[in-house]
């Protein structure tokens, strides 16, 4: 059943409120953990993957899939936020972990919540297997999917090599900004879309399109947030496509990623109400 935004994010502060109980004996690290999960958040990219489920009416079990992704986003969001790498002090209007539960207990958050994300997909596999005994095999392959996607995703050819290109660019070309917005930014989406997708039913044959409609979800969110930093400090060094392209050719651009997003949407039967939403708050917000 689709729900609207803020009923998929209410949804998902329970099931994040109530799996951290689960994580493992009461201590100061699972406190740091539930301090990073629970400080609130749109809650996009757990949406994403029930969004796009719920698209496609075959009422399977992704509430495990949806939690992997968000321990995921979290957990580098943890290291993003580190002194050696982007030195936030604030998160959401409320002090980074690491200012609150000491850098090393920050550190060892985020490889917690790693473990749990991979862990998450294991419980979205077994919750699925247990709704259809009698595809176990078929479960097993999408699994393997899913483990492949993230795993690509989170490293050299993903996130974490996106986080060290924006700390250390070798220029400020704009084939340098759209790799680091693609591996830092669009490889989560990737993630949302692929775990979305594979435990909701969908076709694996179809699996590079959904990739690339997360991918344009990716640029288009992230050319969003540059265009509004630089609005708002034209003076900041940060590498930013708004400052490479200035604001007129960063907006064509964001435009060309939502069209392509919104027709990617439509041919994978993914253009619901929420969906537009989602593509409606986009272009208004550059």
């Amino acid at each position: 059943m689709l729900l609207s935004l803020k009923a998929y994010q209410t949804r998902i502060d329970q099931e994040l409120a109530d799996a951290v109980v689960l994580m493992g004996d009461p201590s100061p690290l699972r406190d740091a953990c539930s301090y990073s999960l629970l400080n609130g958040g749109k809650r996009l990219r757990p949406t994403l993957v029930y969004l796009i489920a719920d698209a496609m009416g075959l009422q399977r079990d992704v509430s495990s899939a949806a939690l992997s992704v968000e321990y995921f986003h979290t957990a580098s969001l943890i290291a993003d936020d580190l002194p050696c790498m982007d030195n936030d002090d604030m998160r959401r209007n409320k002090p980074s972990l690491h200012k609150v539960f000491g850098e090393t207990t920050a550190l060892l958050a985020s490889y917690t919540l790693v473990a749990a994300g991979y862990g998450a997909i294991y419980d979205a596999s077994r919750a699925l297997k247990k709704q259809l005994p009698d595809k176990e095999t078929q479960i097993d392959a999408i699994t393997m999917s899913c483990l492949e996607t993230v795993t690509q995703c989170a490293g050299l050819r993903g996130a974490t090599h996106g986080q060290f290109l924006d700390l250390y660019p070798p220029d400020q070309s704009l084939e340098t900004i759209l790799t680091i917005i693609y591996r830092k930014t669009a490889t989560l989406f990737e993630i949302s879309f692929v775990l979305g997708w594979l435990f909701g039913g969908g076709c694996q044959k179809r699996l590079e399109e959904v990739k690339q409609c997360a991918r344009h979800l990716g640029v288009v969110f992230q050319i969003a947030d540059d265009v509004q930093d630089f609005v708002q400090d034209k003076k900041s060094t940060s590498i930013n496509i708004a400052r490479v392209l200035g604001l007129e050719k960063a907006r064509e651009r964001f435009n060309e990623e939502l069209q392509g997003l919104n027709q990617s949407l439509r041919s994978l039967g993914l253009w619901t109400k929420p969906f537009q939403q989602i593509s409606k708050q986009l272009l208004h917000s550059i």
